[in-house]
């Protein structure tokens, strides 16, 4: 929306909305105002040139192309620009500009992506491809029902360029293995499952845990119960709906949320703390289920935002209670290298991971804040491989130059990023700190003195 003297004002048109249960959020015309606002607010400031490739394709085209007009930036460029934001959220971490600053811009780019990729879903098939990515935990059903072979199969050739033809999945992509057998099986197992609303925290163990990595909840299980911390398990939990989400399906997210928010609340009304093992979860029901659902459910899913956690986030808050443990058995001694995910600085809750690995005798953590280039699905797919590489380059080369055996990252797709272009696959802090409890959980034992030795 243009001022008096033709330009381009940065102050909000009426078609600025963030929130989908506002008719105008739905506006095509609403949104092409709001799309060349912002785009006029980030051509002046250009802070976040160095995040995504969104950024400096946005400015190519208006300088190289449009003579420095925004408004000859075509639909077709719109397209291409938010095609490459990941969302890792870091230009909203930096920007000044946001609600989150209470500033009167009130601009909001990821969230602005997002909208744009929600009203154009509703008239757009989403390919196959981008259909099973936003679906983990139909892909990891699929996965067990064949038996093991989903794993020898994504490490085949010719099977891997038939899904990079068919689905989109770039061949080169390390991919998560499939557990044979979910975390919740285990923790049904282990009579961790509760029956009933019970307990000071239960454990939202996200889909990667549920299929792909189930050690990591075990670890955090374990972690948890060491600092007699009364933690127990929801049956039937699914994906918080982040990967529809990218894909702009609006209402996969909100019956993802739905059945969450069923079985979470009565254990929140019972005053237990939800604790969600990745960051992307986390940030997901604490920030986007409050602003993405409706009705009952949005006032439900504020409630349940108040309550969600890290469980890094959540152990550290209890740390001058008598309980916090600090009898820890073995260390990886010196330097650990530790990577602080987009999604967890979204939040602005701390490296709490980081905190607690300095609770560990002889361990001196050494911060890499760069973006992995992962973020979601965006790395897994053929358009997003090379860039996420390419992006990711800062955040790998500082994890080297960390010089540590041991590396460490809350977020358990940086971890597969890292493993596939540093050489390195990082823990999580729970896994960190649940071996540091064992003997045997790193080669060097924590020397104690005589008198606790004698105890």
């Amino acid at each position: 929306m243009a001022d008096a003297s033709g330009q381009i004002s940065y102050q909000p048109t009426d078609g600025l909305s963030y929130d989908p249960t506002d008719e105008v959020y739905w506006e095509e015309a609403a949104l092409a105002k709001e799309v060349e606002r912002v785009f006029e607010v980030c051509h002046g400031c250009r802070m976040c040139f160095k995040f995504c490739d969104a950024f400096p394709s946005l400015f190519r085209f208006i300088d190289d192309e449009h003579d420095g007009s925004v408004r000859g930036v075509t639909e077709a460029q719109t397209a291409s620009v938010f095609a490459e934001c990941f969302q890792c959220k870091l230009c909203e971490v930096q920007c000044p500009y946001t609600p989150r600053d209470d500033h009167e811009f009130q601009l909001d780019f990821p969230k602005l992506v997002h909208r744009w990729n929600a009203v154009r879903h509703k008239d757009t098939k989403v390919p196959l491809g981008k259909r099973m990515l936003a679906d983990p935990d139909g892909s990891a059903k699929k996965a067990r029902l064949s038996l093991g072979m989903a794993n020898v199969m994504n490490r085949v050739g010719l099977h891997r360029w038939f899904m990079e033809k068919f689905l989109g999945v770039h061949r080169k992509k390390l991919l998560p293995h499939f557990a044979g057998t979910t975390f919740e099986k285990w923790a049904s197992r282990e009579g961790l499952v509760a029956d009933a609303p019970r307990g000071e925290a239960v454990l939202f163990q996200t889909c990667y845990v549920q299929n792909n990595e189930p050690q990591i909840g075990r670890d955090t299980i374990e972690v948890m119960q060491k600092n007699g911390v009364d933690v127990c398990c929801a049956k039937g939990l699914v994906c918080c709906g982040m990967p529809a989400w990218e894909q702009g399906d609006l209402e996969a997210v909100r019956k993802a949320a739905k059945h969450n928010l069923d079985i979470l609340m009565p254990f929140v009304e019972q005053g237990a703390k939800v604790l969600a093992v990745n960051p992307t979860c986390s940030m997901m029901m604490r920030r986007e289920y409050p602003e993405l659902l409706e009705g009952d459910d949005r006032e439900r899913a504020k409630t349940l935002s108040e309550a969600i956690q890290d469980p890094s986030e959540y152990l550290w808050s209890i740390r001058k209670e008598e309980r916090f443990n600090e009898d820890f058995q073995s260390t990886p001694g010196g330097a650990v290298a530790y990577h602080a995910p987009c999604h967890l600085r979204a939040q602005a809750v701390g490296f709490r991971g980081r905190d607690l690995l300095r609770k560990i005798p002889g361990v001196t953590p050494r911060m890499t804040m760069e973006c992995c280039g992962h973020d979601g699905t965006y790395a897994m797919t053929v358009e997003g491989f090379e860039p996420s590489q390419r992006i990711g380059k800062k955040a790998f080369d500082g994890m080297q130059e960390a010089e540590a055996e041991v590396w460490v990252t809350d977020c358990p797709l940086a971890a597969l990023q890292f493993q596939q272009h540093a050489g390195t696959k990082p823990m999580h802090p729970m896994t960190a700190l649940a071996r540091a409890y064992r003997k045997d959980g790193f080669a060097t034992p924590v020397a104690k003195d005589d008198d606790e030795s004698n105890a």
